[in-house]
């Protein structure tokens, strides 16, 4: 057999089977000699990859191995992944996937998705063009300013994207062949990295102002011209760019950000089940907020519209809201807000004033719901907890925050500190409390419950746009899954090894709502939910 036959199927992680490779398939396609000579099922593949992923001494050591499954066979790693989601979420995901970000330029092997640095701004079609895959669904694109609560991790960002098309694939069921990671490199001003001879992306200060604003839309129009059907997740943006990006595009290009609009789809969603069980209703909330970012307010404004869809009026609504950032209190008084913060600010002639701390309001507030997306490790104290334990029956505690390291309180610590009657959900994965002498899993409030479903949904409904009203759908419809409906001491939000199917329901809500909002062609439910499963990638080989 001439070297000249020598198939680079084995190269091409979208069609090699490795070792399941049949003997016909090995003698045709001249891959005799290349291969061990047992042929394996993928079940055997997935068993004895799992094997070697536990034997590897640290997450992220585990980590690389799943990437390096990912660039030699595709099928393999996503029935890995779907197999055993909740044991590898952790480190597919949040928090490794930051370490990994950290550490991008260390562990660099082989290429995925796209870098585009400011240097090539006028070539962006060009470049967008050399990409793998003739067609794309879903592009997640991140400038890597704002990764988790680690900050600035300049093209290192990258390592975000990817992590997440990985879950739209395992959860979600998009084609992986049909997904696009991106890192636009606009520079980092992170010293650490400007200083590190191996940083491997463009070495310069961040560029911001128009210079930026600019290479933002050369980077639209060049989607708009090479892939005008794709979707554009904006993931892990800075503040001050995430909410003008999101406004600037999100009427014109099907996109949404994942951290505003996610991280509240999400959160609202959980929400509704605590309401629920604590016997309550969403209009009776006093809702405390520690942190004033952009998926904080995000989050702010989903839950105010639930009240308002429970009968309060717009102003009542935003009354009911206590919003605090690194320097306390959002009041009126305060000339460094936002106008997005603005809408929370209380009033000057209330008797908190600018730089109450969370302590202060909690005590002056008495709230029935504390949320944290500060990054401020331990922020709600003992003190804090058990001062709004003291009046109210069931509180509603969720430290949004991740990693587990900016994680605002440990379950743990609320489960003591509240006797057990903390309804609790977290960013970041916690194990399991102790109650009753049993085991009760901490729910995640993690954005994978959301976005893989808001993906399949626009894809299966051919949707042009992502409106607020297909996320609230979807964040209804993992609200009306919550395993504590059924059973007050469940957790708030359905097990992992479920989100297969919490992804089918989301889309289905998205589907519905894109169609009533005129930005995807009129079809029946029933119709969307079997074009939704039509639409899902499974990873098994072909015949």
């Amino acid at each position: 057999m001439s070297p000249a036959r020598y198939p680079q199927i084995l190269d091409d992680p979208l069609r090699n089977r490795g070792t399941a490779f049949t003997a016909e398939q090995r003698r045709v396609l001249g891959l005799d000699g290349l291969l061990p000579p047992a042929i394996e099922s993928l079940d055997e593949q997935v068993a004895r990859s799992i094997e070697v992923f536990r034997r590897r001494p640290r997450p992220i050591d585990q980590y690389l191995y799943l990437r390096e499954l990912q660039d030699t066979n595709l099928v393999l790693y996503y029935r890995l992944l779907v197999d055993h989601l909740e044991e590898v979420l952790p480190i597919v995901y949040t928090p490794t996937v930051g370490l990994a970000c950290q550490r991008f330029h260390r562990i660099f092997r082989r290429p995925r998705g796209l870098t585009l640095p400011y240097t090539e701004r006028h070539r962006l079609p060009e470049l967008l063009g050399n990409r793998r895959q003739p067609s794309v669904d879903v592009i997640v694109v991140t400038d890597g300013e704002r990764i988790l609560g680690l900050g600035d991790q300049g093209s290192g960002g990258l390592g975000i994207p990817i992590g997440k098309l990985a879950l739209y694939t395992a959860i979600g069921g998009l084609d992986p062949g049909r997904t696009l990671p991106i890192v636009l490199d606009v520079g980092t001003n992170n010293e650490e990295r400007l200083a590190d001879p191996g940083y491997l992306g463009w070495r310069h200060e961040r560029i911001a102002g128009p210079e930026y604003e600019d290479f933002v839309e050369r980077f639209v129009q060049a989607v708009e011209t090479e892939l005008p059907r794709a979707m554009i997740q904006w993931e892990d943006f800075a503040s001050h760019n995430a909410r003008p990006i999101l406004d600037r595009y999100r009427d014109r290009i099907c996109s949404f950000n994942d951290d505003i609009q996610g991280t509240a789809a999400v959160a609202v969603g959980a929400l509704r089940g605590a309401i629920r069980v604590a016997g309550s209703r969403p209009r009776d909330q006093r809702i405390v907020v520690l942190g004033a970012g952009s998926a904080a307010i995000g989050v702010a404004d989903e839950i105010r519209q639930a009240l308002v869809d429970d009968g309060l009026g717009a102003d009542e609504a935003r009354r009911r809201f206590w919003v605090l950032d690194v320097d306390g209190l959002l009041t009126e008084e305060r000339s460094d807000l936002s106008p997005e913060q603005r809408v929370y600010a209380r009033p000057a002639s209330e008797d908190l004033s600018a730089g109450a701390t969370l302590a202060d309001v909690v005590w002056a507030v008495r709230p029935t719901a504390l949320l944290g997306l500060s990054t401020a490790r331990d922020a709600f104290t003992e003190e804090v907890v058990r001062a709004m334990a003291s009046h109210c029956e069931r509180p509603i505690i969720f430290p949004l925050s991740n990693p587990t390291a900016r994680s605002e309180a440990d379950p743990a610590d609320l489960e003591r500190w509240t006797d057990g009657r903390a309804l609790v959900a977290t960013g970041s994965p916690y194990p399991a409390i102790q109650r009753h002498g049993g085991e009760v899993p901490v729910s995640q409030s993690n954005n994978v419950y959301v976005f893989p479903g808001v993906g399949l949904g626009v894809v299966a409904a051919q949707a042009a746009r992502v409106t607020d009203r297909m996320l609230r759908a979807g964040s209804a419809a993992l609200g009306a899954l919550s395993p504590a409906l059924r059973d007050p001491d469940a957790p708030l939000l359905p097990p992992i090894s479920a989100l297969r199917d919490v992804a089918a329901e989301v889309a289905l809500g998205v589907a519905v709502a894109a169609v009533e909002d005129g930005v995807a062609p009129e079809r029946s439910r029933e119709d969307l939910r079997a074009r939704i499963a039509r639409a899902r990638w499974s990873p098994v080989y072909p015949d």
